[in-house]
């Protein structure tokens, strides 16, 4: 069992261990152990890595969750993590272009949502039409990893793809015991009960109050009673300590990416595909949108040529200050120093434990659905593939930095000074920005408050979506069953537009 920090009273290291104790299920982390070193109550233990090489890679074997032609991986400079990079060659009866393209995923996501099956394939789809397509799993995401030597990439590389395709596997395992269900709850309930107030403890007693009420919940509208659900909703507590002892590792923001992961990946795809003016096209989805608005924002604020020739962005937007979104409810908006005292927020592992609840009876949570889909526009298994598979863990502080988006003046440097919005009318290069009609994370009204700062001439809006359906939620845009007639085509116009060489 993980060690728990000195200043828990024992009887809620008591009641976390027991509970944890219950299942053994493993959200994948990024940090890979060498085998000599990995048992079960250690795998999530950090260990120390040098960064004395600099080097980059191209895997010559791909793990089985890796879907792409290619996997690489690039070193950040300064730094000991290995980003992923998954590369789709374009067939030869494909169109010459003269851009390679870069994918960049929303928060806490990796790769998985750009090729969530061959039909449904956004990264697939743009390789055909003749853009060398590349997807970057920022650090703490996906494939990504720290290791000490290059050599051992690829080991990390297979045991990462093991992990998460496992932890699929176990949330969709219905096979638990319900007669640990009250003794669960039980210790769960002297979990709440207890008299100490530290922040930390306060959030995990809040934590073990809404799991006992899913169960309360379930125990109510369902006989015989949610044999998987219970248990498998217990995992989280295990998950939630062990990701008390990554706060060294999980120390990385919103700028970390933006000044480092993002810059290492667009060198290295410049040096693979040399594109004649050396720019590439790329494309955010979410927060990967977001990270390509603060990077026009930073060139025009320095006077640099950016490095992309144009940008689509899908459901992102850098000022949520006037927009009704459900990440305000969602995001720890609190004082900065209380978030921190829960350095991550495990969201792969909760949204895996809520799944069930969400796709069946009694449907305890199903407003999550909407977050993530529109009714009917995603294929159920293609939703359970993206529930999954495709969430990581996220450091507080990258939540902490993001929620200034939702402050007067939006989304700021660390140092709090910069706001990313204020240098975007200075941009030279062409945007087109995307929004769904019923995206609860970012509504259309927050997509069009970053829109009207570009330049007229320089700026393409369009909303998806009709008043009597099609409707299309946060994710539709990229993996939704009409993104291939009515956004793929939509976003390789514009890119065709201005695909010409200098």
């Amino acid at each position: 069992m993980s060690t728990m920090p000195p200043q828990f009273p024992l009887e809620i290291r008591s009641a976390l261990r027991w509970a944890s104790s219950t299942v053994y299920f493993l959200r994948p982390i990024t940090t890979v152990v060498p085998p000599s070193f990995r048992h079960r109550t250690t795998l999530f233990r950090p260990r120390c890595f040098s960064s004395s090489s600099s080097s980059s890679v191209k895997l010559p074997t791909k793990p089985p969750l890796c879907t792409a032609d290619e996997l690489h991986y690039v070193s950040v400079p300064n730094s000991d993590w290995r980003l992923a990079l998954w590369r789709y060659l374009p067939p030869p009866q494909a169109p010459t272009r003269n851009h390679p393209l870069l994918l960049l995923s929303g928060v806490g996501t990796n790769a998985i949502g750009y090729d969530l099956s061959p039909g449904c394939s956004f990264a697939r789809h743009m390789s055909s039409q003749g853009f060398e397509t590349w997807i970057l799993e920022v650090r703490g995401a996906g494939l990504s990893t720290r290791v000490s030597d290059l050599k051992d990439v690829e080991e990390s590389a297979h045991e990462l793809s093991n992990q998460i395709e496992s932890t699929a596997r176990a949330a969709a395992d219905d096979t638990q015991l319900y007669e640990r269900f009250n003794e669960i709850r039980s210790k769960l309930l002297s979990l709440i009960e207890s008299k100490q107030n530290s922040g930390l403890v306060n959030q995990i007693r809040e934590l073990a109050q809404r799991l006992v009420n899913l169960f309360d919940d379930g125990q109510k509208s369902v006989s015989p009673p949610l044999i998987d659900l219970h248990e498998r909703l217990t995992t989280t507590i295990e998950d939630f300590q062990n990701q008390l002892d990554l706060i060294v590792k999980y120390d990385w923001d919103f700028d970390h990416y933006l000044e480092e992961d993002v810059p290492a990946a667009i060198e290295y795809v410049r040096a693979q595909t040399k594109p004649k003016d050396g720019k590439l096209f790329a494309i955010g989805h979410s927060m990967g949108g977001i990270l390509l608005y603060a990077m026009l924002s930073r060139c025009s604020f320095e006077g640099r040529e950016p490095s992309v020739a144009a940008v689509a962005t899908l459901a992102s937007s850098v000022d949520y200050t006037t927009s009704d979104s459900a990440l305000k409810l969602l995001i720890p908006l609190a004082n900065p120093a209380e978030a921190l005292s829960v350095p991550v927020v495990p969201l792969g592992a909760l949204l895996a434990a809520a799944f069930p609840l969400s796709t069946r009876p009694p449907y305890v949570l199903s407003w999550l659905n909407d977050l993530i889909s529109s009714t009917d526009m995603m294929h159920p298994e293609l939703l359970e593939k993206l529930v999954l598979n495709n969430f990581c863990t996220i450091p507080a502080k990258l939540l902490i930095q993001l929620t200034t988006a939702f402050r007067e003046g939006g989304l700021r440097d660390r140092s709090g000074k910069f706001y990313y919005k204020d240098h975007l009318p200075g941009t030279s290069v062409p945007v087109l920005a995307l929004a769904g009609d019923r995206d609860l994370i970012c509504p259309p009204a927050a997509v069009e408050d970053t829109v009207k700062l570009f330049p007229d001439n320089l700026v393409t809006y369009k909303l998806l979506g009709e008043p009597e359906g099609p409707h299309y939620a946060h994710y539709d845009l990229v993996g939704g069953r009409l993104a291939v007639e009515q956004v793929y085509p939509c976003i390789t116009e514009f890119l065709s537009h201005h695909d010409s060489a200098a």
